[in-house]
């Protein structure tokens, strides 16, 4: 059938609140049009994020009632170990309330100052995890334009990149290399297998070990196995298999390919690493066995785990994401192309051309979905990124200004979709009248999640007025 429907039928339903355009008015400037401070329930949809936001199965309800609570050696955690082992091959497991939890252990292990971590791109926690402990979070991703790219594999790492790294700084001074699948800050992209071997090689070769950052895995094997020839026959389990075979550990928010509304877990093959990472677990997240979940928890991510690699599912989850993306490439909306599975991301700096980085074109955006239509999203770009320079106070732009629409997993059926295009196409058309934003206030870490905004009121002078004025004072200089 041409047609791919939901492999899943309804069976428990959510009211959505609807509020009115005024009503939405309001509610941003209370929250300092930052769309972290509006209340879930003043939202129509929700695509700030793809972490925790996903439907349980039916099978995952009922394991909530075989949750074993004991809190040493409980049987659910057993069923967790077993199943983290077959899915990604490394012994010892760790249990953790969620991915940044992960991080802050694995880290708090490995991570002194001075050290160099490069990855294809480090997303925000994990950036700021790595820079609390002194290290340098080194972002070393392909570019837009490379073969990489064009192949659909944009969230490789650039294997040369990391070589001169490892010249120039030492290994000694690189404690381990990251990579994130999928790359998250480059519009959602996958790794491609070979670039992943040919990353473990090199690392190997000095020394250094790798681990991966496993939170959309599953996604990340799908899109090999479309977007590859050599892959196209083989199971994604298998797949999944390769990739971690190639690294000494991984970790996860098991809120993404987990299906989990909580969750995640650190992995490793050795096990004097494994036992130094247990002794920080206990003094933060609980016994080894637990590690801050219930055991209804580890049943249900145990259970999702596996629901997010069955074929019918991804083959679901991408379709949605196509048909989003090919209605706004359709009415000539920017985004990052190709679309992953995860995510849309719109291109902010090419959609509010008259907005200049300094504005923060993708909080405008941001802020403009949501009066449009109360669609929450998230803003990827200068200000989860960049930083306000101390002594002009002008915000110094990120390379890019991206707004994510992250897609909850088997939450929105083909009608919220059109809903969102419609807004979409909405905002596009009067996009020459919409402002820019300046910070306020702001946070020293993890700004994007607590800063509040103000709307422009007199906006700098155009790219050309800018460029003209400039042309204009050099040639009075040369007169004079």
């Amino acid at each position: 059938m041409r047609t791919v429907i939901e492999p899943f039928r309804t069976k428990v339903v959510e009211p959505i609140h609807f509020t009115t355009r005024s009503k939405r008015r309001g509610l941003l400037e209370e929250a300092g049009y930052n769309l972290f401070a509006i209340k879930a329930e003043d939202v129509t949809i929700d695509l700030l994020t793809d972490s925790g936001t996903s439907a349980m199965s039916s099978n995952q309800w009922a394991e909530l009632m075989r949750g074993d609570e004991s809190y040493a050696g409980c049987s659910s955690f057993y069923r967790f170990e077993a199943t983290i082992r077959s899915i990604f091959g490394y012994r010892h497991v760790i249990p953790v309330h969620q991915g940044r939890a992960a991080e802050r252990i694995l880290f708090g292990a490995l991570v002194h100052s001075g050290h160099y971590i490069p990855s294809n791109t480090h997303f925000d926690t994990t950036r700021a995890n790595i820079e609390s402990r002194g290290g340098i979070a080194t972002d070393l991703p392909v570019g837009n334009d490379s073969i990489d790219a064009r192949a659909g594999f944009g969230g490789n790492i650039d294997i040369e990149g990391v070589r001169r790294l490892i010249e120039r700084v030492g290994a000694k001074s690189v404690p381990f290399g990251m990579i994130t699948l999928t790359n998250n800050s480059a519009g959602g992209q996958p790794v491609s297998l070979e670039n992943l071997e040919s990353y473990s090689r090199l690392l190997e070769d000095a020394g250094i070990p790798l681990f991966i950052d496993a939170a959309r895995y599953a996604e990340n094997a799908w899109l090999i196995r479309r977007r590859s020839v050599e892959h196209r026959d083989r199971p994604v389990s298998e797949i999944a298999r390769s990739i971690f075979a190639l690294a000494d550990g991984c970790l996860m928010s098991a809120k993404k390919d987990g299906l989990s509304n909580i969750g995640g877990f650190i992995a490793v093959k050795e096990k004097h690493l494994a036992e130094r990472l247990k002794e920080d677990l206990i003094l933060s997240e609980g016994f080894p066995t637990y590690g801050g979940l219930t055991g209804r928890d580890l049943e249900c991510i145990a259970t999702g785990l596996e629901e997010a690699l069955e074929e019918p599912y991804l083959l679901y989850r991408e379709r949605s994401s196509a048909y989003l993306a090919d209605h706004l490439i359709q009415a000539g909306i920017p985004i990052i192309e190709p679309a992953g599975l995860h995510a849309i991301y719109l291109d902010a700096r090419a959609f509010l051309d008259n907005i200049e980085p300094e504005h923060l074109p993708g909080q405008a955006l941001t802020v403009e979905l949501y009066l449009e239509a109360g669609i929450r999203s998230c803003e990827i770009g200068t200000v989860m990124f960049g930083r306000t320079d101390e002594r002009s106070n002008q915000e110094i732009p990120h390379k890019h200004d991206l707004v994510r629409l992250a897609l909850p997993r088997r939450v929105y059926s083909q009608s919220h979709y059109d809903y969102i295009i419609e807004a979409i196409e909405n905002v596009y058309r009067k996009r020459k009248s919409i402002r820019g934003y300046k910070i306020i206030s702001q946070s020293a870490r993890l700004r994007h999640f607590t800063c509040r905004f103000s709307p422009v009121t007199d906006r700098l002078p155009s790219r050309n007025h800018r460029f003209m004025a400039s042309a204009r004072h050099a040639q009075e200089k040369q007169g004079a």
